[in-house]
């Protein structure tokens, strides 16, 4: 049987990582109250709303296969959501600066058949941060829908100093081991052997 993904998400980071490595899919956002996870552990947080996001999302046809992910960013043990507000996203950088902090992305796939999930894990060392250069970045409002108040694959990439682990969990989706994991749910990228 010929497999259908859903991305549960409207990330279009996520969204443009699967195409990056050819996986057809649709996007299904589902609205779920993030809120009812309630675990202090960033790691564990990460997968229980994941979780919720796959299994919220309704599967209607036999052949679909459902794809969730949430990442969460978290320095000593304190969890960095994405911020309601500019001082909000100040503090959170402020508190980054200077420092290695935590980037979970929980992932969960599922059809009708199985379910799977894991935790991908990367340090993010940012560079001592000035005023000056948290409120240039603050000004190109990059910072208000993403975990952590950064996007490190626009002009948050600024203030990384350095990452242990995979630059697109930190993106949002652990890309190479997604693909790994879909493999085992017959959903596989299409590969164009044509030379021009």
């Amino acid at each position: 049987m010929k497999r259908t993904l859903i991305l549960a998400s409207s990330s279009p980071r996520r969204a443009e990582l699967l195409q990056q490595v050819n996986i057809p899919f649709t996007a299904r956002k589902q609205d779920v109250d993030e809120g009812l996870i309630q675990s202090p552990d960033p790691e564990e947080k990460a997968e229980q709303i994941a979780m919720l996001k796959a299994r919220s999302t309704v599967i209607s046809k036999q052949d679909e296969v459902i794809l969730a992910a949430d990442t969460v960013v978290a320095l000593m043990g304190n969890i960095y959501g994405k911020p309601k507000d500019k001082e909000e996203a100040y503090a959170m950088l402020a508190n980054l600066s200077g420092a290695v902090h935590e980037v979970y992305t929980g992932v969960t796939i599922l059809s009708e058949q199985q379910e799977a999930s894991f935790v991908e894990k990367t340090l993010v060392e940012f560079w001592p941060l000035t005023h000056q250069e948290i409120e240039a970045y603050l000004a190109t409002n990059d910072s208000f829908d993403k975990a952590g108040a950064y996007g490190i694959q626009s002009f948050g990439a600024t203030l990384v100093k350095k990452i242990i682990g995979d630059y697109y969990n930190v993106v949002g989706l652990p890309i190479s081991r997604v693909v790994r994991e879909l493999g085992k749910f017959q959903i596989y990228p299409i590969i164009d052997n044509r030379t021009s």
